[in-house]
């Protein structure tokens, strides 16, 4: 694939970037620098300002601590960083990763249509964006909030000129809120070169290890993933759970630490700081199973990654988990919150182990027919193109 000169591109959105990038992100970002010039505005992981280059122009605002904080800067910094990136670098496609962040992009996509520079606005959506955060933590003013949301995501979704989702319950919500409107749907990225080979060097017998993989937050559900551990426990003595993530909410963090201790599995039940991909294929390729008992996802990279690693899941009937987890052929599938039926699951996957070595292998199979990067780039591709058109 050539590079595309005269192409200039920029995402926007909330995301943090490491500096330098971790190996993932450096990834990504060089298989689509073969699409045009990149740059990225999002945060850094700290309360600075950075600009770097590393296959994109990245543009990274201070991450405050407080949420409130970090809106205003974003809101208040990101659509004239835009504009100015517009003018000096011939912005031709912005590519904001959310429909609120959207909202910022469409200031800066309307100013510039004032001043003869036409921009053309792609609006992503990579899960529930109306009900997601009020599952992660506790917002104050919440309808508050909600009011104000919703309004951000109407004014950006009605400036987009094309939409992205990640899965079938993503594109449906768009679609509501944007009807008529072009979409283009793939997954999100993820190296999933070094969880397939994870899944290569797996054992032929799957350990009793349980991994859950994901940030502490209780839109997650691993409050249910800890009870049901607790019921099974004493009848599989080898079987050990490991939840692995990101402390986004430490009073959720710390409820799930003390439900360990008084299960009095603390020694059997451990929590591990958020990891480099590579050492997540690591502690997949040691594991047994993958369970993510949610109550809401867009398409979790995680199961995916975890197939590729030769994992058998299990997870929630939520958003497009039922697109790719295939109940009884490549894992299983419960209702969030049914912490009964997570232990039946479990427990047949402990109980059977040649057939869970064959969902194993299901998974790992629909994994290489699910995602690759060239894929992904050409997918990209198609969307630039069809947005420079529209």
């Amino acid at each position: 694939m050539t590079k595309n000169e005269g192409l200039n591109i920029c995402f926007l959105g909330t995301a943090r970037y490491a500096y330098p990038l971790d190996l993932t992100t450096r990834k990504k970002f060089c298989l689509l620098s073969s699409l045009g010039q990149l740059y990225a505005i999002g945060f850094s992981q700290g309360a600075h300002f950075r600009h770097f280059s590393d296959y994109a122009d990245f543009w990274t605002l201070p991450a405050f601590r407080f949420p409130v904080l970090r809106y205003l800067t974003f809101f208040l910094i990101t659509p004239v960083l835009t504009l100015w990136l517009l003018w000096r670098r011939n912005i031709q496609i912005i590519v904001a990763q959310g429909p609120y962040e959207g909202a910022a992009a469409a200031v800066s996509k309307l100013v510039s249509r004032c001043f003869g520079h036409p921009v053309a606005l792609i609006v992503e959506s990579h899960g529930d964006f109306e009900a997601s955060l009020f599952m992660q933590r506790r917002v104050f003013l919440q309808s508050v909030h909600k009011f104000m949301m919703k309004c951000l995501a109407r004014f950006g979704l009605h400036h987009a000129d094309l939409l992205r989702a990640v899965s079938n319950s993503t594109r449906e919500q768009v679609e509501r809120w944007k009807p008529r409107c072009p979409v283009f749907q793939f997954v999100t990225w993820t190296d999933i070169d070094v969880f397939f080979e994870a899944g290569e060097a797996k054992h032929a017998t799957l350990s009793s290890r349980i991994l859950y993989a994901g940030v502490f937050i209780p839109r997650k559900g691993i409050i249910h993933l800890i009870h049901a551990f607790e019921r099974l426990a004493k009848d599989f003595p080898e079987a050990m759970l490991d939840i692995v993530g990101k402390n986004d909410n430490p009073g959720y963090t710390e409820k799930l630490k003390t439900a360990a201790m008084a299960s009095g599995l603390g020694d059997r039940i451990y929590f591990v700081d958020v990891v480099p991909q590579q050492m997540l294929a690591k502690l997949m390729e040691e594991a047994g199973m993958l369970v993510l008992p949610s109550y809401s996802e867009g398409l979790p990279r995680v199961i995916f990654e975890g197939m590729a690693a030769g994992l058998p899941v299990i997870a929630t009937t939520v958003s497009g988990i039922p697109e790719i987890v295939r109940d009884g052929i490549n894992g299983f599938l419960v209702a969030p919150g049914d912490e009964a039926a997570l232990e039946i699951k479990m427990r047949w996957m402990l109980d059977h182990p040649s057939e869970r070595q064959n969902m194993a292998r299901n998974a790992y199979r629909f994994a290489k027919d699910f995602f690759s990067p060239q894929f992904y780039v050409e997918q990209y591709q198609k969307m630039f193109e069809t947005a420079l058109n529209s």
